[in-house]
């Protein structure tokens, strides 16, 4: 399927959760009462099976790998032990974006483990924070440089859920993570799944953009299979990184420029002025 020819499915997404915006027509998954607030989230594997066929068909090679049920049980093991893992809805950046939507692939590491104010910042999406969670600094200089590649004032928010309703699949390669606790479910069988999905996804489809900040996900270049996609490079924007290379490299207006040669409506990288939690 070539990138103009591509048709654009219904975005809506069943979910565990009780999403109002869910249509279990378009997925055959049945969405849930969300839990109550001292209750767990669904499990693991629940979660797997609740994915949209479209993106379960992409992860069915490690669904049925050996590595699927030693990281199902590891995840709802730590949960059952009493810690705090983040995020509740782990596939959320897989229902807010169809596999035939995506247009660009940003790729993050893990989710971020901490809280603002009694609230947790991660949400499901790379980079992102939920509403009413300070802008963490590597997303400040993701903001910095849309503003002066493209001209657009940085928001007040963090919250890049418009930016995945428009195919911007916001990806990071560990899906979960104990509170206070970075990387502490790395190479538990999360880099299988989603090594998995990203190939997967690099060669079921044409003309993506790739994004890859830092040597992490550099190194997941090789998975693309050297199919014909748009591969863009930098620094981490991480503070530590970011003046490196990240500022100014133009990624987000590149990214634009190479959709609309291909066909394809390019990424509004403004965010409304109100977060908006679209699934």
């Amino acid at each position: 399927m070539t990138s103009a020819s591509r048709t654009r499915s219904n975005s809506s997404q069943a979910s565990l959760f009780g999403d109002a915006s869910a249509t279990p027509a378009d997925t055959g998954a049945q969405p849930q009462t969300p839990p109550a607030a001292d209750q767990p989230p669904p499990t693991l594997e629940a979660q797997f099976a609740a994915l949209p066929p479209a993106w379960r068909a992409h992860l069915k090679p490690f669904i049925e790998s050996d590595a699927y049920a030693p990281l199902c049980r590891f995840v709802d093991g730590e949960r059952a032990a009493g810690k705090t893992v983040y995020p509740a809805d782990v596939f959320r950046a897989l229902r807010l974006t169809s596999p035939d939507e995506v247009k660009v692939v940003i790729l993050g590491q893990d989710p971020y483990h901490g809280e603002d104010r009694g609230t947790p910042q991660a949400h499901g999406l790379a980079f992102s924070v939920a509403p009413n969670v300070r802008t963490p600094p590597s997303l400040r200089n993701i903001f910095k440089e849309i503003a002066a590649s493209l001209g657009h004032e940085p928001p007040r928010h963090g919250c890049l859920d418009t930016w995945a309703k428009q195919g911007v699949l916001l990806l990071n390669t560990v899906l979960t993570v104990e509170r206070d606790s970075a990387a502490s479910h790395a190479k538990r069988g999360w880099e299988k799944c989603t090594d998995t999905l990203i190939h997967e996804l690099a060669m079921r489809h044409d003309g993506l953009v790739f994004m890859l900040w830092g040597a992490h996900a550099q190194a997941k270049r090789a998975l693309l299979g050297g199919k014909s996609h748009y591969v863009l490079e930098a620094p981490h924007p991480s503070p530590l990184s970011a003046h490196r290379g990240f500022l100014g490299c133009g990624h987000f207006a590149s990214a634009n420029d190479y959709l609309v040669k291909h066909g394809r409506e390019p990424i509004d990288w403004r965010l409304p002025d109100e977060a908006q939690m679209l699934a």
